[in-house]
């Protein structure tokens, strides 16, 4: 599995929605920007839109899950978000890949 830190800051969110480019998929909008840490950066977000908590994490479980079995191929500096859509708590990983 390839290095990665998680995105936890605000600052670096907001920047990636203003500057980043951005990816849709009827379950996941995806924003991703080249970063100068020399590691891949990435963040998950879920709103209440989604549903309440345990569908909202089951949603940032499938990202996350999509994400590790991709990791290989994202290596590098790149930031990126993955947005959860209303869709993406009904979906499997292998799906979302």
């Amino acid at each position: 599995m390839a290095d990665y830190i998680s995105l936890n800051r605000n600052t670096d969110f907001r920047r990636l929605y203003m500057r980043g480019k951005s990816f849709t998929h009827p379950a996941l909008v995806t924003y991703v920007m080249r970063n100068r840490a020399g590691i891949c950066r990435f963040g998950i977000t879920t709103s209440k839109k989604i549903g309440n908590a345990v569908e909202r994490n089951r949603a940032k479980r499938v990202i996350r899950a999509a994400f590790f079995a991709l990791s290989e191929e994202v290596l590098g500096n790149w930031d990126i978000v993955f947005v959860a859509r209303g869709r993406t708590k009904w979906i499997k990983s292998t799906e979302l890949e």
